[in-house]
């Protein structure tokens, strides 16, 4: 790869655009060089290019083995990447962990119309995103100032979430914005789902209906987004609002909001907690409100998107009455209002596991606690990609971590058994989302995009690369053109 650090396990600084890029610690950016140092030494000692090599699971075997080395020597127990050494030469040792045959549903993708209305709204000769198509993007080379932003598009999302991971089936959500500069507008993201309709994978794609309480138009929107789009789940943003301000979900706003969705019957409210915006309202990005609802509503279906998790707050072991931010936030809301795990509220990943599997402690805390106290039924399986590119580094990554003994004695975490992992990728959403894995499977897997994989395979070209911002120059770009 032209790219030194073009690594299978991407342990970069990449954000999803809801926060700034993190700096790189002196110990992940040791992992990155030992392992860019390894890959190259054993795919010349293998006979293989560099390409070659890093297109085998024991590629990413090593990558993971280098986090173990690097980690191990910095004292940090909690967790680990359970691989056997010679994992990093044997394709098959690699594969029994890294491969996989679940049904992986990720409830959390994004991708950006490289067509949409949205660009409208620009200035003209702006070219907003242009630093993030950093793969290898043939479709960028179409005719156009913005042609770039095809790398951004449906024709690729298919390719790094269907093609280049183990994913089944995918959500695709929204980001917060004003309604006349949405970067993926409802009709846009149907446009994607019938592209897989296409190829017969009508099962491939869920969407959501994103909706603003506080925004003028929203509530009175959702009766066409249930019945015109067949929404399976609403996504909001308590800490977004057209003014600055955002709102509860227990006040008046947000009670209105449930109460359209319950008349509608469709009763998944996926709600954007942690990861705030700065400091715009900031209060509202923590999961106060999360308990009230849920125990005031327990026919409706909370799943909190990135679990509360916030960069700027280091994971560690709860601590009951503590008032620590992060996912102990959703913690606390919950025992303060009686409601038990495994109920009616759900914890999503998308960016947080991402965010953690570079530090095995603060992995094996968030994880311990989403799965001791939300329920080892309702943690759910999200990626946040494209803006990580290919969400397969994700799911390998999570299939061979594992909790320590120690972590697992000292806080009461569970072991990540195998069967454990399943439900997380994949089978604890079917009961909100109210499907059938096995009837899912039935027909993804002789669809045509089961078939155009399984082609893809013979000869794959995954890029190993991400469009995020990585730096904060690349942040504040794009949070200019997403408030156009």
């Amino acid at each position: 790869m032209k790219h030194a650090l073009a690594l299978p396990i991407k342990l970069d600084s990449t954000s999803n655009g809801e926060f700034c890029p993190p700096i790189l610690s002196e110990r992940e950016a040791q992992i990155n060089h030992l392992a860019d140092q390894r890959i190259e030494a054993h795919s010349n000692k293998l006979g293989l290019s560099r390409r070659d090599f890093m297109l085998s699971s024991s590629a990413a075997a090593l990558t993971l083995l280098c986090a173990n080395e690097v980690n191990a020597k910095e004292n940090l127990q909690g967790g680990f990447y359970a691989l056997e050494s010679d994992s990093a030469y044997e394709a098959q040792l690699a594969d029994s962990v890294l491969s996989g045959n679940e049904f992986i549903f990720d409830i959390q993708g994004h991708f950006v119309d490289p067509n949409g209305r949205w660009l409208n709204q620009l200035p003209q000769g702006s070219q907003p995103f242009s630093s993030m198509p950093n793969a290898d993007c043939p479709l960028a080379s179409q005719p156009g100032d913005r042609s770039y932003l095809q790398c951004l598009g449906p024709k690729q999302f298919i390719k790094d979430v269907f093609m280049d991971s183990d994913t089944d089936m995918m959500v695709l959500s929204f980001v917060p914005s004003l309604r006349q500069s949405e970067p993926l507008t409802i009709e846009e993201a149907d446009a994607t789902r019938r592209i897989v309709d296409e190829l017969e994978g009508h099962h491939r794609l869920l969407l959501h209906g994103r909706v603003n309480p506080n925004q003028d138009g929203d509530l009175q929107g959702m009766d066409e987004l249930a019945e015109k789009w067949q929404v399976s789940a609403w996504k909001t943003y308590t800490q977004w609002g057209p003014d600055g301000n955002g709102f509860f979900l227990h006040d008046e706003v947000g009670t209105a909001f449930i109460e359209k969705a319950r008349a509608l019957g469709i009763k998944n409210i996926c709600i954007h907690k942690g990861i705030p915006f700065g400091s715009q309202s900031y209060q509202h990005s923590l999961c106060t409100d999360i308990g009230i609802v849920a125990k005031r509503y327990p026919d409706v279906n909370f799943i909190i998107y990135h679990s509360g998790f916030d960069p700027a707050v280091e994971e560690r072991a709860y601590v009951s009455g503590s008032h620590r931010a992060g996912v102990d936030s959703l913690i606390r809301s919950l025992q303060e209002n009686q409601v038990d795990p495994n109920s009616n509220v759900y914890a999503e990943l998308g960016s947080t596991w991402r965010f953690v599997m570079r530090h095995p402690e603060q992995a094996a805390h968030l994880l311990g606690k989403l799965l001791r106290y939300v329920g080892e039924n309702n943690v759910l399986w999200g990626t946040d990609s494209i803006w990580y590119g290919s969400p397969q580094d994700q799911i390998q990554a999570f299939r061979a971590f594992q909790i320590s003994e120690l972590f697992q004695q000292q806080y009461g975490y569970p072991a990540l058994t195998q069967a454990l992992k399943t439900k997380v990728l994949g089978l604890n959403a079917c009961k909100p989302y109210q499907i059938s894995a096995e009837e899912i499977a039935k027909v993804t897997r002789r669809d045509k995009l089961a078939t155009a994989k399984e082609n893809y395979r013979n000869h794959p070209n995954p890029h190993f690369q991400t469009y995020g911002p990585k730096n904060r120059r690349e942040f504040l770009n794009l949070m200019r053109w997403q408030s156009v």
